[in-house]
């Protein structure tokens, strides 16, 4: 049942959808979800572990926050409840939303429902696998470097990063402070305007939150517009071949649909990854000093308060969250901030300029979401591979661009292929709108 569908239903219809989802849930191997958890009535939807619920444990994932209980709603749950919605279910995720692969999660590895053996992506991969499974009609993600996107792409859905600070971040549990937003995840791009427009809006307990005039992106959807379309041939180097012919399937589709198509040029991504990398772990080291077992997080069993915060860091972080602990750290040190921090910082700025001239020429810029279809368990497990499989989603958050990755073919074996719809700064609405006629030219195909 589509998002759409399930807000036609009265109580009696919404509780039996909610007893198909248990069920479904109860008998699925995925482990998408961590909990089942309910807050109130009304339409489900799937919540990532990093969102605050009032009443439910939110752990992001990580053994450090086990026992932790919200003290209060964030600020898309509560729009949500007032939208005739409600948190249905705590989903598995990177642990801190730091991974690719759902692999890092506390409560172990989420798996893609199209091949078991596959990563379902990450972070936000237990949202994305629950809503392509049918264990969730729709679901929120969080996206620091494409954390939506990707899953989504893996798992064949529909998943929306918007703007940065359309969607209010109080109440997110924080990764990376300037590069998080949280965004819909759901079956298809209607379904994905509905939920991105009853999250969005400004919100006065969100320092970030943009206070800019905000108009209903499902109340002129419009599939018909003729848009100029960027493409960057370019960028494809770094792509597989399945991924480069369902990129040429896409442009030949959006050529039928009688849109403009405008041969582009991006930086070179090596130089998104290391900015990327070193603003989001710098970021992180500041946002997870709080867990010390003193003031937050689980506390460890010690003799010493200086034994204490090694021994409750040491037993309550995973390995990916140390590694970028200690990353972030060596570039904020005495001696390495300028030469990185610093650096990264104006390269960023850079990156969103280039982007800014391209929007000068055209509505909507093409791309693929990552370099793969949905590799096996293991196969990112060098830190290096994982980091440049965010190849291409991680220029978005660090220009603060609103994207959103489709599903539009699958590889030989059967595994889904998505690709990206970037657009300027809080023109959501021709995102959706061009979102909207790619869906439905690839169904013509």
């Amino acid at each position: 049942m589509k998002l759409r569908e399930a807000l036609k239903l009265d109580s009696s219809g919404i509780a039996k959808l909610k007893d198909e989802l248990r069920a479904k849930v109860d008998n699925s191997l995925l482990n998408a979800f961590i909990s089942l958890d309910e807050a109130g009535d009304g339409v489900p939807i799937a919540i990532k572990d990093n969102i605050q619920v009032k009443g439910w444990s939110v752990t992001a994932g990580s053994k450090i926050l086990q026992g932790y209980i919200s003290p209060y709603n964030a600020t898309v749950i509560d729009k949500l409840k007032g939208a005739g919605l409600c948190a249905f279910g705590r989903t598995n995720m990177d642990e801190f939303a730091m991974g690719s692969t759902t692999e890092s999660s506390y409560y172990g590895k989420t798996l893609n429902p199209h091949d078991n053996s596959c990563v379902p992506g990450g972070s936000s991969g237990g949202s994305a696998a629950a809503v392509a499974s049918g264990e969730a009609i729709a679901a929120l993600g969080s996206d620091t470097g494409g954390s939506i996107r990707q899953p989504a792409a893996y798992c064949g859905i529909v998943g929306m990063k918007p703007t940065y600070g359309r969607v209010s971040r109080y109440g997110l549990g924080a990764y990376a402070s300037s590069l998080d937003q949280i965004g819909p995840m759901t079956q298809d791009v209607e379904d994905a305007a509905l939920l991105y427009d009853i999250i969005s809006g400004y919100d006065q307990n969100d320092s970030t939150s943009a206070d800019v005039e905000y108009e209903s992106v499902v109340d002129k959807l419009d599939g018909n517009r003729v848009l100029n379309i960027g493409i960057t041939p370019s960028h494809l180097e770094n792509a597989a071949p399945q991924i480069q012919k369902a990129y040429k399937k896409a442009v030949k589709a959006l050529k039928d649909a009688g849109h403009n198509i405008v041969e582009c040029t991006l930086l070179d991504p090596k130089y998104d990854i290391s900015a990327y990398y070193i603003t989001a772990t710098a970021e992180a080291t500041t946002n997870l000093a709080r867990y010390d077992g003193v003031r937050y997080g689980r506390r460890a069993e010690s003799d010493t308060l200086e034994q204490l915060y090694i021994n409750s860091r040491s037993e309550g972080f995973g390995d990916e969250v140390k590694r970028r602990i200690l990353l972030g750290n060596f570039v904020l040190s005495s001696g390495y901030y300028d030469a990185y921090y610093i650096k990264a910082q104006k390269v960023r700025r850079v990156i969103k300029d280039e982007y800014a001239k391209l929007f000068e020429k055209v509505d909507l810029i093409l791309s693929p979401v990552a370099p793969t279809t949905a590799p096996k368990f293991g196969a990112l497990s060098d830190p290096l591979q994982m980091y440049l499989s965010d190849i291409y989603t991680i220029g978005v958050n660090l220009a603060g661009l609103p994207a959103i990755s489709l599903p539009v073919n699958k590889d030989e074996d059967t595994l889904p292929i998505g690709l990206q719809l970037i657009a300027a700064p809080y023109d959501e609405q021709t995102l959706f709108d061009g979102a909207l006629s790619l869906e439905r030219a690839l169904e013509t195909l």
